[in-house]
């Protein structure tokens, strides 16, 4: 009789995509436990949408069409800003979650256990794209339901713009992670994260850039949420992109590649 054929022994990629998988299922599980948090960071988006639409609405689409728009098109112009909001919110979250995982002693724990350590992480940095993702549908949603139209963008246009979204979400998730990773407390990487919430008013999402002081302009131009911003509005309406929708993906790569190396190099870190 032959000998039996030792099983084979899982590869290393297998191990990484087995532990980060449990990882996400763990991160999903604890965003369905608490779901206070996730519709509490989503009241801000929302509300500053109906706030500029419905008691701004008129005289700032009068303002930016030379007195004759209309509210439907400060609708038009005012969504793709508030969907990258919408993300920068949910990065609140992420950072409160991480640090809670520092401070409480989980991450000291799973140091020790035979698992992928990058899993940790990659389960984080998924679970908080997948919730930026769902949050953006869901703003996404409330914008159609109150005027919200993109006819002219064709169904690649949507696939990109989509697509931008998620390598959006994605590189601002590595950079909320490593602020969750040195806040000491919850209330600290809440209030580390609250710039990525508030850039987005220092930027076009309201007004555009060539409308506001020249002393200001620079500042709303050369930021990443600008260029991400006029290349979702080319996307779904039709407006000229330019040279920022690469700017937008160097934006984009750098941003994730910087906080993929500070959180991996806080997370390696021997605890004190």
């Amino acid at each position: 009789m032959s000998a039996p054929v030792a099983p084979a022994r899982p590869t290393r990629l297998s191990l990484a995509v087995r532990d980060s998988s449990t990882m996400l299922r763990r991160n999903l599980l604890h965003a369905r436990r608490y779901p206070s948090l996730t519709l509490n960071l989503l009241l801000t988006p929302v509300m500053l949408l109906l706030l500029f639409v419905y008691v701004f609405g008129d005289v700032m689409s009068a303002g930016i069409g030379g007195g004759g728009a209309d509210r439907s098109e400060y609708i038009a112009y005012l969504v793709p800003g508030i969907l990258l909001m919408t993300i920068g919110s949910t990065l609140v979250g992420t950072a409160v979650s991480v640090s809670n995982d520092m401070t409480e002693g989980i991450i000291a724990r799973f140091r020790t256990m035979a698992i992928h350590r990058g899993s940790v992480l990659i389960g984080h940095v998924i679970g908080s794209v997948v919730q930026a993702v769902m949050s953006v549908v869901l703003v996404g949603a409330v914008a159609v339901a109150i005027g919200f139209r993109s006819t002219d963008a064709s169904a690649l246009e949507w696939i990109a713009a989509f697509g931008l979204l998620t390598l959006f979400a994605l590189a601002f998730t590595w950079i909320a992670v490593g602020m969750g990773m040195i806040s000491p407390s919850a209330e600290a990487a809440s209030n580390n994260a609250l710039p990525l919430v508030f850039l987005p008013l220092i930027s076009s999402a309201f007004v555009p850039v060539d409308a506001m002081p020249g002393w200001f302009q620079p500042i709303a131009e050369y930021q990443p949420f600008t260029p991400t911003i006029e290349t979702l509005r080319g996307l779904l309406l039709g407006t000229g992109i330019g040279h920022n929708g690469w700017l937008t993906v160097v934006w984009c790569l750098v941003l994730a590649a910087l906080g993929y190396r500070w959180s991996k190099a806080v997370f390696n870190r021997d605890p004190k």
